[in-house]
């Protein structure tokens, strides 16, 4: 802790885990949201993913993405167990920041969004691939799903093995009136109707 919160990194390395109750939380990157968010977040941090699913849940318990990520059922609810998984390991090192997030949709594309809170979230598309693949926004690209989420975490960059779980779980990113974005339990990139219950594969930093 001492090495994240001075920024000096010492002796931890992009690949680097540790193994808590059967399950690896593995350093993603380094300082990934600095200087990101309406409040800026300085606060030296590392950004870790699970290595497999925490648990399943749907998006929403029809077929909609009406409102965005943040309207939906797994921001609402479905993300609590990580959450409070996650908080009773790292407590107070757990880093809370601000993140713009989809919260409208307008014919199957996300049409805004909103600076939130966050500490746990799903990742987006190119937090994951390096790009949009499926993602749509009515401005064009997929803007509004993306936020402060716009790049890929060096895990994956560097050891792409580490994207494919082997199980299918969620991505935030809308894909159309019906569907958020996903990675498949084959690896590849998919997407899948809101109602399915998938994986909840989120990313979380500490300091």
């Amino acid at each position: 802790y001492i090495a994240i919160s001075n920024g000096t990194f010492e002796d931890l390395y992009i690949g680097d885990y540790w193994t808590i109750n059967g399950v690896n939380y593995r350093i993603a990157g380094f300082n990934y949201y600095y200087n990101t968010g309406d409040s800026p977040l300085t606060t030296n941090h590392i950004t870790l993913v699970p290595d497999t699913i925490l648990y399943t849940h749907v998006m929403n318990d029809t077929r909609t993405t009406e409102g965005g990520y943040i309207n939906s059922k797994m921001y609402t609810e479905g993300l609590e167990q990580a959450k409070t998984t996650i908080r009773g390991i790292f407590g107070t090192h757990l880093i809370k920041h601000r993140q713009a997030l989809s919260n409208a949709t307008t014919d199957g594309k996300a049409s805004g969004w909103a600076w939130v809170d966050s500490e746990v979230e799903l990742m987006s598309e190119p937090m994951v691939y390096g790009s949009v693949i499926w993602g749509e926004s009515t401005i064009g690209g997929s803007g509004y799903n993306v936020g402060v989420g716009k790049s890929q975490l060096p895990l994956f960059a560097l050891n792409p093995q580490m994207i494919n779980a082997g199980q299918t779980y969620w991505l935030r990113d809308v894909i159309s009136a019906l569907s958020f974005a996903s990675v498949s339990s084959g690896g590849t990139a998919h997407s899948h109707y809101a109602l399915d219950a998938h994986g909840v594969r989120p990313a979380f930093s500490i300091s």
